[in-house]
């Protein structure tokens, strides 16, 4: 979704992992250690350097200034309403609020819309499954689809370019194993990158805040990276908007992702990856 999903196989299975072949000698073992992808012990000092937090607070000043500015334009009725929703009753009075204002002034909300989207899924905030509904509930779902995709794109967009600034040491510290199996398995498809990040955008096999986070640092071309995001997570925002159109009788955010919703899902994703799978198959015969 984007659409938004969040690190956890569907149905909040394991992560799966895998070693990587070491050298021998001390030469490997200092190979592994300057590797971005080398564990990291957890209670190792905070990775990021003066620098690189610096970067980040900066982005992150520079987003909350403009959003705040968006803020100071709304009409003061409106603002003492404005929050982030965490449970479906925060989302269906922010609804109830906010459609007078959208119908009133479209183009001041959507402004602030998107900047809020895009500010949370650059800085892997969690909620964005809300605004998400909130689109639906608001615009449809033709209207809600290209609004979800795009900010989507964008915020994850931003999270890569941040990433790739000053994001290696934190995911390395963070998900050192993780990190690893990703590589390999990127320098496994590397002629079908395309296909494999479709099906990882299509199911909810990684989180797309790891993916977001961890595809520049093992090399994932930014093309490669936003086609896939951009028609990869089209299906994910379908079903988020469309349940967003009855947000009055949505019981539970997990309710979005059923059974068969995530068969659908699945079967979307190995047509996708079908052509990387007949292609080894070809090369293993």
């Amino acid at each position: 979704m984007a659409a938004p999903r969040n690190l956890a196989t569907a149905g909040d299975s394991p992560w799966l992992s895998r070693d990587i072949e070491n050298g021998g000698g001390a030469t490997a073992a200092a190979e592994e250690e300057d590797s971005p992808s080398a564990k990291k012990p957890r209670w190792e000092k905070f990775p990021f350097k003066t620098w690189e937090f610096g970067v980040a607070i900066g982005v992150f000043l520079v987003f909350s200034t403009g959003m705040f500015c968006i803020y100071l334009t709304m009409p003061p009725a409106e603002k003492g309403h404005i929050k982030l929703p965490r449970t479906l009753s925060d989302l269906r009075l922010l609804k109830d609020y906010l459609s007078t204002y959208a119908k009133n002034h479209p183009a001041q909300f959507i402004l602030g819309y998107c900047s809020t989207y895009i500010f949370m899924q650059t800085f892997m905030i969690p909620g964005t499954i809300f605004m998400s509904l909130l689109a639906g509930a608001l615009f449809g779902v033709v209207r809600g689809i290209m609004l979800v995709v795009f900010n989507a794109t964008a915020g994850a967009s931003s999270c890569f370019f941040l990433s790739k600034l000053i994001g290696r040491p934190l995911v390395s510290w963070l998900w050192p194993e993780k990190l690893r199996f990703f590589q390999a398995e990127i320098a496994k498809r590397r002629d079908k990158l395309f296909n494999y990040m479709l099906f990882l955008r299509v199911t909810p096999t990684l989180p797309n805040l790891f993916i977001n986070l961890a595809s520049p640092i093992v090399d994932v071309p930014f093309h490669t990276f936003f086609l896939g995001t951009l028609i990869g997570l089209i299906p994910a925002a379908y079903i988020t908007v469309r349940a967003g159109l009855a947000l009055g009788d949505l019981k539970s955010v997990r309710d979005l992702y059923d059974i068969k919703t995530l068969s659908v899902l699945f079967l979307i994703g190995f047509v996708a990856i079908l052509p990387t799978l007949l292609k080894r198959k070809r090369v293993y015969e």
